[in-house]
This record gives structure tokens, C-alpha cells and sequence, in this order.
């Protein structure tokens, strides 16, 4: 199935750990979108501003609850919604 990943990291250089654990689970990314950096509404854990990423993924349905797991336990994220595409 295919989903979309959106996601917030506080620096750019973090985006090779997502990438990792995407191949580690053998998630295929189909298509990558940069959307900046932006200023946050609100302070997350004292983090003001986040670098904004939109994916889309296509993984087997057993392999997103492992996935949602995994980005959960990530510390290199700040925020990121996971949904299934139409």
C-alpha cells in the first residue's frame, strides 16, 4: 500500500537516520519533498524552528505498525503523521 510521511527534524543532517531505518525495514521511497525551514506556531521541547519533509512510501500493512513504532522511539524527530494515500 502507499502512504504519505510527514515529518519534522531539527536539523537536516538527521534525514540519514530516517532513510536508514526506512531501507533497514525494506520501506521504498517513491517520492521525496523538501519543504524548508520553517518557524514553529508553538516551542516543541524548546525548539522554535524544524526542517519539514513530506514523503511518499510504499510498505506492506504488517510493516507500518513496526514503522510507527520505530519513528516514535526516534530522537531525531520532533513530529510526524503517517497516512495511507489514496
Amino acid at each position: 500500500m502507499k502512504y504519505e510521511l510527514t515529518f519534522l527534524l531539527n536539523e537536516e543532517k538527521e534525514l540519514a537516520v530516517i532513510k536508514t531505518l526506512l531501507k533497514s525495514m525494506d520501506v521504498k521511497l517513491l517520492e521525496e519533498s523538501t519543504w524548508g525551514k520553517k518557524n514553529l506556531i508553538y516551542p516543541i521541547n524548546k525548539i522554535t524552528s524544524a526542517q519539514f519533509y513530506h514523503w511518499k512510501i510504499e510498505a506492506k500493512r504488517d510493516q507500518i505498525s513496526e514503522l510507527r513504532k520505530k519513528l516514535n522511539y526516534n530522537e531525531s524527530l520532533i513530529r510526524f503523521l503517517l497516512l495511507v494515500s489514496e
